[in-house]
């Protein structure tokens, strides 16, 4: 049994279709069909079930497939560990995260000490903790960045980032000169917030129910850079973080004396999962870079 013909078969189970599964490796669908065969002959047991030109993974497959898919994350674990210990790969990080614009700037920063290192970000949906949770465990990805505890068993958690939350008024709004104030004083105010469901929802929500009051939402977005541009136009205000490195928006944020609003972003990872050299060595920058923000 050959480790090629256990990369072959994942693909074709997960395909269930011999012919894309053979583009999708770049080999002759006659090879990839024998290299199959071969392998359920080493085995002793047909791993699909076949009906004219459709194949289905049986009972055998299905168990087989789980085995394979741990024995193959073993063996790339141990190949990059092993690279990192010799010394021979510069570096790669697979990272997804469901607040892009908050570690943007890092990534700038510590691509600049460290510009061997290549990265590969995907980008979540912000209410989707499942999400990045499964791009964990199957080894998609090594890190997480995230505004919203994962809170799963295994999953190791390590907070970067205590933001301070700002209220941000339009330019010309009645307080906007003040610098600080009380988010009771803005209760009766049109509030832009992000849609129901989202964790940031959420969080704005508790503020404001600590100060008192449920928000009057006139407008709900996906987005951080909406949020912004319609607290601009002047629709209504909106809770926003902000660091010392943030550019200054174009509108006033206003510092929220009580009650006690923050948002903590954290580093998340696998615990029984080897991480890189690369990997570790950004999530200790994080911390670093943001204990300066």
């Amino acid at each position: 049994m050959e480790m090629l013909q256990l990369e072959y078969f994942r693909t074709v189970a997960r395909l269930e279709h011999m012919t894309r599964a053979a583009q999708e490796l770049h080999i002759a669908q006659p090879a990839l069909s024998k290299t199959i065969s071969r392998l359920e002959k080493d085995l002793g047991v047909p791993l699909f079930d076949r009906q004219n030109r459709q194949i289905r993974l049986n009972a055998f497959g299905k168990a087989f497939l789980k085995k394979v898919e741990a024995a193959l994350d073993v063996l790339e674990e141990g190949r990059r560990e092993v690279a990192d210990l010799a010394g021979m790969e510069r570096g790669s990080i697979h990272l997804a995260t469901n607040t892009l614009g908050r570690i943007t700037s890092a990534l700038r920063a510590f691509r600049e000490v460290y510009p061997e290192v290549n990265f590969r970000i995907l980008q979540t949906s912000p209410a989707s903790a499942a999400e990045m949770i499964q791009l964990l465990e199957s080894g998609e990805v090594d890190l997480c960045f995230t505004a919203s505890s994962l809170d799963y068993p295994g999953v190791c958690e390590q907070p970067v980032l205590n933001a301070e939350v700002f209220l941000a008024v339009p330019p010309g709004h009645r307080l906007a000169d003040r610098e600080n104030i009380r988010l009771e004083d803005v209760a009766d105010e049109s509030f832009i917030e992000y849609k129901t469901g989202h964790p940031f929802h959420k969080i704005n929500e508790s503020f404001c129910h600590a100060a008192g009051f449920r928000p009057r939402i006139v407008c709900e977005v996906d987005e951080p850079s909406a949020l912004g541009s319609l607290v601009q136009a002047g629709l209504g205000v909106a809770l926003m973080p902000a660091c010392r490195k943030d550019e200054r928006p174009a509108y006033p944020m206003l510092r929220i004396e009580s009650p006690d609003c923050r948002r903590v972003y954290s580093v998340a990872w696998l615990e029984r999962r080897y991480l890189s050299e690369a990997a570790r060595r950004f999530r200790e920058f994080l911390s670093e870079y943001f204990s300066e923000a």
